[in-house]
């Protein structure tokens, strides 16, 4: 007697079945991990603004009046004040369009004892993916306010999502946004300039900075 035996296989419908499972798992993989990828890099900007925002808060209870001696009866300005604007570093935006920037040591001491990063005692030695700016719409340690932004472009896209923290001075106590904020969000205290341009001009006091694209170089 001969025995013939049926091959056990699969049909082209449950072949098609898992070909589109696989593919719809294939795409949730990769918009994971370029949201994970994203996501690391901006964790820069986050600690970065943070330390930031911490850094003005103290620079408003350091003295910073002058050092010349005083004469009996003499008196000293700027004693307590929230630090002045800075500049923007890098200066043009351009510089960490999808890439990154190496700053130098003369970028972090630009500004005096009163303004500027050399006010914050603020700096990064790591290339940075963000353009970084400190903006004060007062230096009064009473009624001041500030914010410290960061603006990244990590895909080259000419888009800039804007990531900031806020602070102001209330009877004489400095307070900081307790979260950071994002995009629209930015400058809701009236404290954030707007966006520099290419050239790193720009950027007034009030307003939010929302996704901008960049007209700069």
């Amino acid at each position: 007697m001969t025995t013939h035996k049926h091959q056990a296989g699969f049909t082209l419908v449950e072949l098609m079945i898992v070909v589109c499972i696989v593919g719809i798992l294939s795409v949730l993989a990769i918009y994971s991990v370029k949201k994970y990828v994203l996501y690391s890099k901006s964790s820069e900007a986050r600690n970065a603004i943070g330390q930031m925002a911490k850094d003005a808060a103290m620079a408003a209870e350091r003295e910073k009046g002058n050092t010349a001696i005083l004469p009996a009866g003499g008196i000293s300005s700027l004693t307590r004040s929230l630090c002045d604007t800075s500049t923007y570093i890098p200066a043009s935006a351009a510089q960490v369009k999808a890439q990154k920037y190496q700053s130098t040591g003369s970028d972090w001491k630009s500004g005096s004892a009163s303004a500027g990063w050399q006010c914050l005692k603020f700096s990064l030695e790591e290339p940075q993916y963000y353009q970084y700016f400190y903006s004060a719409t007062s230096t009064s340690a009473v009624s001041g306010s500030f914010a410290v932004s960061a603006y990244g472009d990590l895909n080259g896209d000419g888009l800039t999502p804007t990531l900031c923290v806020n602070g102001a001075a209330y009877s004489g106590a400095i307070a900081i946004s307790p979260n950071i904020l994002e995009d629209g969000a930015c400058g809701a205290n009236g404290s954030n300039g707007g966006h520099g341009d290419g050239d790193g001009n720009g950027g007034g006091n009030g307003g939010g900075v929302g996704n901008t694209k960049h007209t700069g170089p």
